[in-house]
Formats: structure tokens, C-alpha cells, sequence
């Protein structure tokens, strides 16, 4: 920190008043009555008096800009989510807490193949051909693959959520922003904790850590959780339950002061997942005859409403499941002009993911898919920072390897074959028709109850150069200028293999008919679509021959922030940045290639603190363009000869909006809190899968969401300290646009809601001891049972006539036990 901000941040540092020992965050959540989370090391804490209690306001430490600064003094719109506000939601992950942070939206209920959006950027799994607009990074290490992106919380210390633009510090794949997860670090003090949640759905959980100081020089932190429940909704035909967690993790990190002046960190995390995929609700009402097929097409008036609809799910070996290794080692030495860290990594993963997506029990119209994926990376990076009167400065340079390995399955049998054959080649249903034909002809013979299996092979080798500066200009007292620049060059290889379709059984068949001279009497019209069944119907691009390509770009992300400090406690800010995502490829369409994506940002924003009034407000307006934004949408126009596919659409975009950020503690045990986003997407230029010009229509994204908190805290309640709190967040509805009904966005039959609004109200009763060795709490998620549709997947209607759905959870209650030692 130079001469010039060192007052400044012991002016800021002196804006305490009374109140509970609590920190009020820079999010929508409040972490009422909580400890403040660990500093980073070599950093010391505010002295505190215990008499009179201490509230600050923003005084928490962020690595937002690749250097340690107090939130309210970066120039960069983020939200903080600290480990006391997981814990208050009995979040297990980011995706069961999305809703409470404004403008970010993280899909979960695939956790194997997670979606991220934030700002109203995302980008739908393409398998290994593309990573995310938003970048996840776990103690500065990137998560490339969308496989591993979303793991279990597992003794983290805070997660920064930076909007907008990340491409200067963070790097590529950053265009929408960037999720930055810290974890605790081995501290010099024996800890250990030790907590369990029980609750409806046959929810357990358990976590623990214990710290331990090996010596002067060496500590050693320890920390797992086991995460399961039965689930929330029961298949109707077999009884499984679907929804439910079985999760386990360890997290193994050793530190090593060599000497005064050099930190080795090391760190093992370690995770095992398996548990039932998705459910997928069908819309279509059925019997219980397997042999049914469903009216085609689907009439949207006659569907059921999934929130009250039976769940019937037949996935053969149905399973979600990932083992995760990950190791980091990290070494900081400090030099008399500033200091150098060297990060290295190492990740590893296994998935799959088969479900079904028929949303029927019916043999008929049976289809599952399957993702595996194995994945391996190396990354390392060299950064550099100092500071002195006139600048604080950050370079570096980094380096990432990737071997990634997925196969893309669909699974079928020969009785939904033939009817596809009836639905979309309009020949009836040949194999039903010659099958009955050769049993009135007492012919030990039938083409039906054949397992059928289509599979696209793929793999990918990954390569990222970068080289990057940022320098803060103290132009005077007040004023300071940022600017960075980013270098990548991205090497990309990819390979495509269209497996020939496999049906063993329904060949032997085949085989015998011919040897028996059978299908030589069959009319031509029989014997033709027999023909036609003899290669891939599904994935019918480059059968059995390799496709590969090679493709290379290279970006110069830059950025320029202007901040001005109006008085100690009121800071304005103005930018410009820029983000980029490397291009790629669909996993399933052979020969596809896209280019990268470029956004470019214009914000200006304020930041601001009342001490006197106890009031915190930070606020910002932006306006982006995104220039070739790839999405994965539903193509119709593939049915004519087998499953419709999701195809890469290309798009540009733009959009416009303001976020708000309030925190208030008008009483000493009294806290509130508010967070709001406005935006306002659009198309500038587009054109659907479908055909349709969507240019000037919106995107999908809702113009208004919101997050507020309440908290309130008794002391001397049964020897310790009585908090309440309470979190509300509604996010509005999708905003429709010509193709959102085939892609499910929006309203699909008269029978129930899709793309509505949403809310949910969370609520806490926490007891804790006099010296918090002790805790016990009650809890409720979603406390007013709030249930909604969150999508219709057509993927099957235009084939099989069954269009399934997905539905949030319901309310999920709970206690909790906790002990520190």
C-alpha cells in the first residue's frame, strides 16, 4: 500500500459505532451476529471492544483485482457471500443460494453439468468443445470443465462475485464475470468443529475440521463433509426417490513458513459423488399399458401440470456421478520491492450422467442419454505485484493444459425405433407389423424389446498462454487511474468419431431372418425399412470416420477504470473492459467450429458509506455489448431423420442496467439489508435455430430481481446470544420472445406457468454460547413452500410426442447441531 492511501485506510478503519461484533457485507445477505471471516495472512484485524461491540461497514479484504484491498475501495461491481452467510441458508453449494445474489443464476440439479449465468450471459453445456462466459476459480485456480465447476461447499472462508468483464485479471472465459472461491487457509491456533444437520427428505449432514500446528513453522488443516438425502420425489412405478444427494469431500491443506519471507501452501481436495440424475416429469397423460404410445403430435391443452404430476422415470442404469482429485501448491516470497507467487495445479475428473428424457415408463417411447467425460489440467501461473508512492502494480503469466476425453450416448429400444418410424418417416410401424406377422406365422421372431445404442466420441487437447499487467495510477490523493492488459493465445484441438450405431440383438434377428430366407418374403415396403434400420438414425453425421480440426486465437483484453474518493466515505467510479471466451465446438455436431466471444463494458457506479447514519449504499449503471455469443438451442429442423439435436446458434446482444446495493443498521441488534439489479437484454442481431429473426427481442432475461434481509439478535437468552434472520429473494418473469416456446422458456400450455416469477423466503433461529463452543439451530428453506416450473424440454415431443419438465424443490426444513473445540 503506498504513502498516498495509507490515511485513507486508516481513516476508513476508524468508522466504528455501536453495535453487535458483526460485519456487514458487501451482498444481499447480512451476516447477522456472526464472527468476522479469517483475515488473509500477514494482514492484522481491527482492535475490537468486547463491551461495546463493533460494526463496519464494507471492512472486509477482497482479491478482486489480484491484490488485497478493502471491498468498498475496488471500482468493480461485486457481491460477497461469506461462509456465516452459507451457513444461515444451509447452502451445501452455490447453486442452492444463486437466488440471493442478484443477477446470477446457477443451475444445480445436474451438478455433473452445471449452468452459470450472470448479468444475463451464459452458455449452455456443450460438453468439452466450450467452457462458460462466467469463469469459477477456487483459490485462483480456473475450473474450466462445467464437470467440475460446481462442487460442494468444504471450509470456505468467502466468494466474490465479480460482474461484468473479468478478461484483464482473470482471464479468458471471464465475458459475463467471474466466481471467486477462497478457502480457509492452516491458521497457528488448534481448531476444530465438528457440525450436523438433520431434516425432511432424510436429509443428513455432516462436516468437521481440525487444525493443527505442527510446529513454529508448520500447520496442518483438515476438513470433510458427507452430504445425503432420500430425495423429494418418488417414481410412481418403481418407488426410487429422485432429488437426493449422496456427496462426499475432504480438503487437505498444509502450510510451511520456510522462512520470514517465503509461504508454502499445498493443498489436496478430494470429492465422490453418486446419486439418482434429475427427474424429468412427463407432460403427457398415460396409462399403464407400456405398449401405449402417446398422441402425436403433443396437444399442449391436454398436458399435466408437473407440479401435481405423477413422475415416471425408466432410465436404464440411471446415475449421476463424479470422483474429483485436485492439488495446488502455492509459494509467496516477499522481495524488498514487492513480492512474487507461484501457483501450481493439478485436476482430475471422472463423470457421468445418464437420465431419462422421455419423461415416460413406456417402452415405446423410451430414451435416455449419457455423458461420460474424463478430464485432466495442469496449470500454472508466475504474478508479480509491488507498490510505491506513484503506482500498486500486478504482471504475471500463466500457463494451462488440458486433456479432456467424453463420450455423448443415446439410448433407445427398437419399439420407440418404430415409433419414430410412424411419427416422423410416416411408414407406420414396420417392426410392430412384420413382428406380429411372423408370430401368426408361428416364427420364434421379434424385432421389438431390442436395446438400440448411438454415441458420438470425443476428445479434446487444450492449451492457454497469457501475459498480464495492471497498474493503479495514484494520480493525486483522490484520483486514480487503472489500467491492464491481458495477452492469450488459445491451441485447441478436436476430434469428432460417430460411433456406428449398436443393436446387437435386433442384428442377430435380422441375421437369422435372412438365413431363413424370411426376409426375402416380405412386401418391398417391409424389406426397405429393414434396410433403413441397418445404420444410425439418431447421430447420422460422418459415420465411423474420424474428424479432427486444430484452431488457434490469440485476444488483447484491456481495461480502464477512473476512481475518485468525493470524501473518505464516497468513491465514484467509471470503466471500460473487456471480456473474451475462446471459440470451440458442439460436442454432437460433427464438424462444428465457432469463434471466440467478445463483450465490451462502459459502467460508472458509486460506493458509499454513512457511519453516522449506519448506512452502507453502493450503486452502478453498465451497458455491454456482446458480439457472437454462442448459445445451444432445440433445432427442429433435425427431426426429419431422427432425434431432433441442440445446435450452436450464433448471436450478438446487448443490454442495459443498474444495481443497488443497501445495508442499514438502524438499531444496535437491528440489521437490514437490500440488493436489486435492473436489465434490460436484447437481440441487436439474431436469427434462431428454428429461422426465426429475433433481432430487437428480448433475451430471455427478467428486467428485475431482488434480494432482503432481516436480522435481529437477543443477547443473555439462556446464557448465550438468540439470533433470527430472515432472506427474501423473487427474481421476475422471462421476458418472451418468438422462439422461447420451443426452447420451453415460456408459456406452453394453459395448464401451468413457465418462465413466472419467482420468490423464495428462507428463515433461521440460531442459539449460540456464551463463547460459541456451542450451537443449535432450527431452519426452513423456501418456508412458503413456493414451487415453480423452470422449463419444458421439446427435445422428445417433435419425435415421440413427449415433452417432459423441470420443477424447483419444495421446502425444506431442518436442525442443526454444532460444537467448536
Amino acid at each position: 500500500m503506498s504513502m498516498r492511501q495509507r490515511p485513507l485506510s486508516i481513516s476508513l478503519r476508524r468508522l466504528l459505532f455501536g453495535g453487535t461484533a458483526l460485519l456487514l457485507l458487501g451482498g444481499p445477505l447480512l451476516a447477522f451476529g456472526a464472527d468476522a471471516p479469517p483475515q488473509d495472512a500477514g494482514e492484522q484485524q481491527p482492535a475490537n471492544d468486547p463491551a461495546k461491540g463493533v460494526t463496519q461497514l464494507g471492512k472486509i479484504t477482497v482479491t478482486a483485482q489480484s491484490r488485497s484491498q478493502e471491498m468498498q475501495e475496488v471500482p468493480i461491481p461485486l457481491q460477497i457471500v461469506t461462509a456465516r452467510q452459507v451457513d444461515m441458508l444451509a447452502a451445501t453449494d452455490l447453486s442452492k443460494m444463486s437466488l440471493f445474489v442478484p443477477g446470477l443464476v446457477v443451475g444445480g440439479d445436474q451438478p455433473t453439468q452445471p449452468s452459470y449465468q450472470l448479468r444475463g450471459i451464459s452458455t449452455d453445456d456443450f460438453g468439452i468443445g466450450t467452457e462458460s462466459a462466467v469463469g469459477v476459480y477456487i483459490d485462483g485456480v480456473y475450473s474450466a470443465r462445467s464437470g467440475a465447476a460446481l462442487l460442494a461447499f468444504n471450509d470456505i472462508q468467502r466468494i466474490e462475485v465479480l460482474k461484468g468483464p473479468q478478461g484483464t485479471l482473470f482471464g479468458r472465459n471471464a465475458a459475463a464475470g467471474a466466481i471467486s472461491i477462497i478457502t480457509n487457509e492452516p491458521s497457528d491456533h488448534f481448531e476444530g468443529r465438528v457440525r450436523a444437520r438433520v431434516g425432511n427428505y432424510g436429509r443428513q449432514y455432516l462436516d468437521g475440521l481440525v487444525n493443527v500446528p505442527l510446529n513454529d513453522d508448520m500447520a496442518l488443516r483438515f476438513s470433510s463433509y458427507s452430504n445425503r438425502s432420500d430425495g423429494w420425489i418418488k417414481d410412481a412405478a418403481s418407488g426410487q426417490r429422485y432429488g437426493g444427494d449422496h456427496d462426499f469431500g475432504t480438503r487437505t491443506v498444509w502450510r510451511w513458513n520456510l522462512s520470514d519471507n517465503t509461504r508454502v501452501l499445498l493443498s489436496w481436495d478430494l470429492e465422490n459423488l453418486k446419486q439418482l440424475p434429475k427427474p424429468a416429469i412427463g407432460l403427457i397423460p398415460l396409462s399403464n399399458d407400456p405398449q401405449q404410445r402417446p398422441p402425436y403430435p403433443p396437444d399442449p391443452a391436454s398436458y399435466l401440470n408437473p407440479l401435481h404430476a405423477p413422475l415416471y422415470n425408466d432410465a436404464v442404469g440411471a446415475v449421476e456421478k463424479r470422483k474429483f482429485d485436485g492439488a495446488t501448491l502455492s509459494v509467496d516470497h516477499s522481495f524488498a520491492w514487492g513480492s512474487l507467487i507461484s501457483t501450481t495445479a493439478w485436476r482430475r475428473f471422472d463423470t457421468e450422467n445418464r437420465g431419462d428424457y422421455d419423461g415416460t415408463n413406456h417402452i415405446v417411447s423410451y430414451l435416455d442419454t449419457a455423458n461420460l467425460e474424463h478430464n485432466a489440467s495442469w496449470y500454472q501461473e508466475f504474478k508479480f505485484s509491488g507498490s510505491n508512492d506513484l503506482t500498486d502494480w500486478v504482471a504475471g503469466a500463466s500457463y494451462y493444459d488440458e486433456r479432456a476425453r467424453q463420450t455423448s450416448q443415446t439410448n433407445v429400444f427398437t419399439d420407440s425405433i418404430d415409433t419414430l418410424a410412424g411419427n416422423v418417416m410416416g411408414v407406420g410401424h414396420p417392426l410392430t407389423d412384420i413382428s406380429n406377422g411372423l408370430a401368426a406365422m408361428g416364427l420364434p421372431y421379434t424385432l421389438l424389446g431390442d436395446p438400440w445404442h448411438e454415441a458420438i466420441s470425443n476428445t479434446g487437447r487444450f492449451k492457454a498462454y497469457a501475459a498480464f499487467g495492471d497498474v493503479i495510477w495514484h494520480l493525486n490523493d483522490r484520483l486514480n487511474l487503472t489500467t491492464g492488459i491481458r495477452y492469450t493465445r488459445d491451441q485447441k484441438a478436436f476430434s469428432w468419431y460417430n460411433m456406428p450405431r449398436r443393436a446387437d440383438e435386433f442384428d442377430a434377428t435380422i441375421a437369422g431372418l435372412a438365413q431363413a430366407g424370411v426376409i426375402d418374403m416380405l412386401p418391398p415396403e417391409a424389406q426397405y425399412a429393414l434396410a433403413a434400420f441397418g445404420g444410425n438414425i439418431i447421430f447420422t453425421d460422418a459415420i465411423g470416420i474420424p474428424v479432427q480440426f486444430d484452431d488457434s486465437w490469440s485476444d488483447f483484453s484491456p481495461r480502464a477504470v477512473l476512481d475518485y474518493k468525493f470524501t473518505p466515505d464516497v468513491m465514484g467510479y467509471v470503466s471500460v473492459t473487456k471480456g473474451y471466451k475462446a471459440g470451440g465446438y458442439n460436442s454432437v455436431q460433427v464438424g462444428s467450429r465457432f469463434e471466440p466471444e467478445k463483450v465490451w463494458n462502459y459502467e460508472a457506479g458509486l460506493k458509499t458509506v454513512f457511519p453516522e447514519q449506519h448506512l452502507l449504499l453502493n450503486g452502478s449503471v453498465y451497458h455491454y455489448k456482446y458480439s457472437n455469443r454462442q448459445s445451444l438451442t432445440l433445432d427442429p429442423n433435425t427431426a426429419g431423420s431422427g432425434v431432433p439435436r441442440y445446435l450452436v446458434n450464433s448471436t450478438d446482444q446487448e443490454a442495459r442496467g443498474a444495481e443497488l446495493e443497501l445495508q442499514w443498521q438502524p438499531l444496535t441488534d437491528l440489521q437490514l439489508g437490500f440488493t436489486g439489479a435492473y436489465i434490460d437484454a436484447t437481440y441487436s442481431k439474431a436469427v434462431a435455430a428454428s429461422g426465426v429473426d429475433l433481432s430487437g427481442q428480448p433475451t430471455g432475461e427478467p428486467k428485475f430481481s431482488f434480494a432482503a434481509s432481516l436480522g435481529y439478535t437477543w443477547h443473555a437468552v439462556a446464557g448465550g446470544d438468540l439470533a433470527f434472520n430472515l432472506n427474501h429473494a423473487f427474481r421476475g418473469e422471462s421476458r418472451c420472445n418468438r422462439d422461447s416456446q420451443l426452447q420451453g422458456t415460456c408459456q406452453i400450455s394453459p395448464n401451468f406457468s413457465t418462465g413466472s416469477s419467482q420468490q423464495r423466503t428462507d428463515a433461521r433461529l440460531d442459539w449460540s454460547s456464551a463463547n460459541d463452543h456451542w450451537g443449535v439451530a432450527v431452519y426452513a428453506n423456501n418456508v412458503f413452500d413456493k414451487r415453480y416450473v423452470t422449463g419444458v424440454s421439446n427435445i422428445s415431443a417433435s419425435v415421440f410426442g413427449t415433452p417432459y419438465a423441470s420443477i424447483t424443490p419444495p421446502r425444506m426444513v431442518g436442525v442443526e447441531l454444532r460444537a467448536k473445540f
